[in-house]
């Protein structure tokens, strides 16, 4: 007999949910890259990764289930908005970088979180911050992901002042950001 659920169940229903989010973005950023390597249509790169990655064994490997509707949204707005985006990040920069001397997955993790921060207010601004810092973790070390951190610290504090306490000094930003 079905009841009605517990808030243990509740409880792993959202950290299931919150685990499929992350991937999400976790693919989203492997998709961008591809996306500017390659130069094909993000729609295509998108159709790719859910057709043929994304909860699929690929290399003996079981990928994790990401929610495609997030994966799309974040890969399809980045896409479509990057020149923004890269304005964006580059006016956070320190002046004697540009976001084409960044690397490219250290560029589209940033564009990822820049587009989360620009146009998805439904996400708080910290857990985007933590979303994409945790992605940086996967693929580099603690400089550039102090640099990721200190980057989308300034783009929240200055597109979502409210939410972040504006005036209030942030983690991060050190050297590498203004």
């Amino acid at each position: 007999m079905a009841g009605k659920p517990t808030e243990e169940d509740r409880a792993e229903r959202g950290k299931r949910l919150a685990l499929t989010r992350s991937n999400a973005r976790l693919a989203a950023v492997q998709a961008l890259y591809q996306w500017e390597a390659t130069g094909i249509a993000p729609a295509k790169v998108v159709k790719e990764f859910t057709e043929h990655r994304l909860g699929e064994v690929v290399d003996d490997v079981a990928l994790p289930p990401a929610d495609l509707k997030l994966f799309t949204l974040i890969v399809a707005g980045a896409a479509a908005n990057v020149a923004e985006l890269d304005d964006m990040i580059a006016a956070v920069l320190t002046e004697d970088w540009t976001t084409e001397r960044l690397e490219a997955t250290l560029r589209a993790i940033l564009r990822c979180g820049a587009f989360e921060l620009a146009h998805r207010e439904d996400v708080p601004p910290r857990v985007v911050i933590a979303e994409y810092v945790g992605v940086c973790d996967a693929f580099f070390g603690a400089k550039e992901t102090g640099l990721v951190n200190g980057i989308l610290d300034q783009l929240a504090r200055q597109l979502r002042p409210d939410e972040m306490g504006a005036g209030k000094s942030g983690e991060g930003g050190g050297p590498s950001a203004r």
